[in-house]
This record gives C-alpha cells, structure tokens and sequence, in this order.
C-alpha cells in the first residue's frame, strides 16, 4: 500500500513530457515531476520516492527527503506566519503548515519548534502540531520492560530533567543525574528504559548499569528449575522460610524475579508451581 508523507518505492508505468507516472496502487497513478527522473530509474522501472501533496492539493512524487515524515517528531524553524498559520522549513520546496488550532502558544517567525508531523486524511494534506500530547501515550501499558533499548527525543525541560519522546509513541522522562553534559531540544539519542513507575510513567537511561538484583535472581531460580527437572512446587503463597530455603531469595526479590521470568516466556505459572518452558534453557537471562 502506498502511504502519503513516507518513502515508498512504486512501478512506473508511463512517461510523460511532464515526467514519470507510478502506480500508486491504492492513490491512483501518483506524477514524478521530469527533474527528479534519472537513467537508473528509467533502466529500472521502479522509484524510490516520497509521496505528498503540491500547492494545488495534486500527489506527487519526490526523490527529495524531508526532515521527517508523518509519524515523526521533529524541530523546526518558523519561515513564515499567515492566515492560515505558521509555515515550517521541512527540507521540500512545499512548506509544512502548522494550522492555528495546532499551535499551543501562537508561533513566530525565526523561532523553532518541536511538532509532531501527521496526515489529514480528509485533505490528503501533511501538516504539523505543536500539541503533542494527542500524538503521544503518557504511561506505558507492557508495551515496554525495564532494561529495553529505545530511540529518544529530546523535547522539552522540567525542573526533574529533560521530557522525552520515545520511539514516537510515548512521553518519559531523563532525570538530569543521568546525563553528563546538557541536552538540546531536537536531539536524538539512544537510551534504555530504566525503571516503569507503579502509575505507568517511565524514567530513562543513557546507560545501562550493571546487572541488578533482579537478573541475579533470575539465574538462581533457572539454575534451580533445570536442575528438578523444570518444575518447582513453590507459588506465591510459599512461605518465605521455603522460598529462602531452595533459592537464598527473599520472597519480595523471588516474586520479581518470577514476573520477569514470565514476561519473557521462560516459564509458566500454575496453581501446583512454576515450569520451566521448553527451549528456554537456551535463553538469555
């Protein structure tokens, strides 16, 4: 399927003084204008492109890239302010809009901005919102575990630290004891998830350190399973005494170790006790 305000590569089907028609499939036949027609593509038939709308609301096809696609977050620069709203610089020939209803604070030229870049799908029309949060999750529901690596964004600063955007989905936040060095708004870096909160909010990590209690835990417990065969007789009513007693594990410290355990599929958990899944011998801790 061809999807508007991202890259895709399409079959061409007719050439034209104007340029290159490609299918488009599910958009119709989708123009590539004549100065963005190279040898290679005429020899391979096929265009990798990026699909939006021109001035006059027509699809086209560009091997220009933008600054980001829909979908995406971005920092830009305010080039012009009309009627309509405020006029973005997103590396094409076709600023992008940021409609008055979008802008939480009303926008200036010569400033930047961080904005989401979304599709209207009535109009076809990419544009561009300053109101982030109707684009963005602020508590993570197992879409994330602790230790993940992610893509973060840096969009704004609190008196905690720095509010993140990760992986496009959701906020978190980097606390400022975890950076060595000050962070720009429109930054990119890779981090890890470092801890979710019992209310869903997430904190964030440049670095990983070492292991912690819990993967300790989680070694001990695998040792023990593979050893009895891949079955223990211990639930979460087994008193503490007994827990201590097969794995030198407080029953709080089992508990997470288990639950983590469970969420990578390694085992399974039954009213008799837990067991050990089948290739999970051979998995990571």
């Amino acid at each position: 399927m061809t999807e508007i305000g991202k890259i895709n590569i399409l079959d061409v089907v007719r050439e034209t003084e104007n340029g290159l028609y490609l299918n488009g499939e599910n958009l119709g036949e989708i123009l590539m204008p004549q100065k963005f027609v190279t040898p290679e593509v005429r020899e391979s038939q096929k265009a990798e492109v990026f699909v939006y709308t021109d001035s006059e609301d027509r699809l086209v096809a560009t091997t220009e890239t933008p600054l980001a696609m829909v979908g995406d977050f971005v920092f830009l620069k305010v080039i012009a302010v009309s009627r309509y709203g405020a006029f973005l610089d997103w590396g094409l020939p076709k600023d992008l809009l940021v409609p008055f209803s979008e802008q939480v604070h009303e926008m200036e030229e010569g400033k930047r901005y961080v904005v989401g870049i979304y599709l209207d799908e009535q109009s076809n029309r990419i544009a561009a919102s300053a109101r982030l949060d109707d684009f963005l999750y602020d508590e993570s529901e197992g879409e994330f575990e602790t230790g993940e690596a992610v893509e973060m964004f840096i969009a704004n600063k609190t008196e905690l630290g720095y509010k993140v955007i990760i992986n496009n989905t959701h906020w978190g936040l980097l606390h400022y004891h975890e950076v060595v060095r000050p962070l720009k708004r429109g930054e990119k870096l890779a981090g890890f998830i470092k801890h979710i909160r019992e209310d869903g909010k997430i904190d964030l990590a440049l670095h990983l350190k070492g292991r912690d209690k819990t993967d300790e835990a989680v070694d001990i417990i695998m040792k023990v399973l593979r050893r009895e065969g891949g079955f223990l007789a211990v639930t979460d009513k087994s008193p503490a005494a007994r827990i201590d007693e097969l794995f030198g594990l407080s029953k709080s410290m089992y508990k997470k170790a288990v639950g983590s355990l469970f969420k990578r599929k390694m085992i399974t958990i039954a009213d008799d006790g837990i067991h050990l899944v089948e290739d999970s011998a051979d998995q990571a801790s």
